[in-house]
């Protein structure tokens, strides 16, 4: 099914509200020209026509309802009584006269009684039907209301959606032009969640090494300052022997005056340095 846009929506609901408009007004109208006809027949006067134009309000339409059943009730019991005293009349002068037996009597009362109960149970179903469909009326009086309140709502989304779309386009038009040229600042959101929680896994690996290095310092620097304490008495013989050597060396060339055996002396000190060192180090 293709996509439909929000103008195509609201353009179908503007025109199926304006096919099905129905309004209290019209639906009183056969009630108003049934009650006109019945007011004409029994030739009576009524303020009825104070009632013609009916008000959309809960309050004006239940009075209107009671004033109908009101008028409904004296049209039924004028009806009635115009009926029997035109029978009785009939009966009275008609030829021959119409005699009425006893048991016609109890039969027409049991028919009454009959009746009675049939028309009783009828008034019991219309007045659960009534019931009913004005429990049905106030529902969708209020789905009507919401759906006139949703109607609005939607009469002002296509501008909005417009002002949105704007946004959107603006915004990635500026984003497009302050692209920053690190790679790692230019990830879209769910590359940069994954990012940011390699960087706190890396984060906390790094504390976790520091805290080891660090526990680690005083142990070290109690060996440094055992490595100190023996490297003293080493570097005080090593200035004890440089300046014997230097020493030596003085009188040698001093006694001999030749350059080779400078050199050989000062090879065989540079040995002796380097295996001390290594000795003292722990170097192999």
């Amino acid at each position: 099914m293709a996509t439909r846009t929000p103008e195509q929506i609201l353009a179908e609901l503007k025109a199926l509200v304006a096919n099905q408009e129905i309004t209290i007004l019209k639906l009183s109208e056969p009630i108003s020209t049934e009650i006109a006809q019945l007011q004409e027949q029994s030739q009576r006067t009524s303020d009825a026509s104070h009632y013609s134009s009916f008000d959309a309000g809960v309050a004006s339409l239940e009075a209107d309802l009671t004033h109908y059943r009101e008028l409904f009730a004296k049209l039924r019991f004028s009806y009635v009584e115009q009926v029997t005293k035109e029978k009785f009349i009939r009966a009275i002068v008609g030829e021959p006269p119409l005699i009425v037996s006893p048991q016609e009597n109890i039969d027409l009362e049991k028919e009454n009684l009959e009746a009675k109960a049939t028309l009783k149970a009828l008034k019991t179903e219309v007045a659960d039907m009534v019931t009913e469909l004005e429990r049905k009326a106030k529902d969708l009086s209020k789905k009507y209301e919401r759906v006139k309140t949703e109607t609005a709502k939607l009469e002002e989304l296509p501008g909005k959606i417009a002002e949105l779309q704007s946004a959107v386009a603006r915004l990635r038009a500026a984003g497009a032009s302050a692209l920053d040229p690190n790679p790692e600042l230019n990830l879209p959101l769910a590359k940069t969640i994954q990012l940011v929680e390699a960087k706190k896994r890396q984060r906390d690996e790094l504390d976790r090494q520091l805290e080891q290095l660090q526990s680690q310092v005083p142990r070290k620097m109690k060996e440094l300052e055992r490595l100190h304490a023996e490297l003293q008495p080493l570097e005080t013989k090593r200035q004890n022997s440089m300046v014997a050597a230097k020493e030596a060396r003085r009188r040698k060339e001093a006694a001999l005056g030749g350059v080779e055996d400078d050199l050989e002396e000062r090879g065989r000190w540079y040995r002796a340095a380097e295996a001390g060192l290594k000795q003292m180090l722990e170097i192999k």
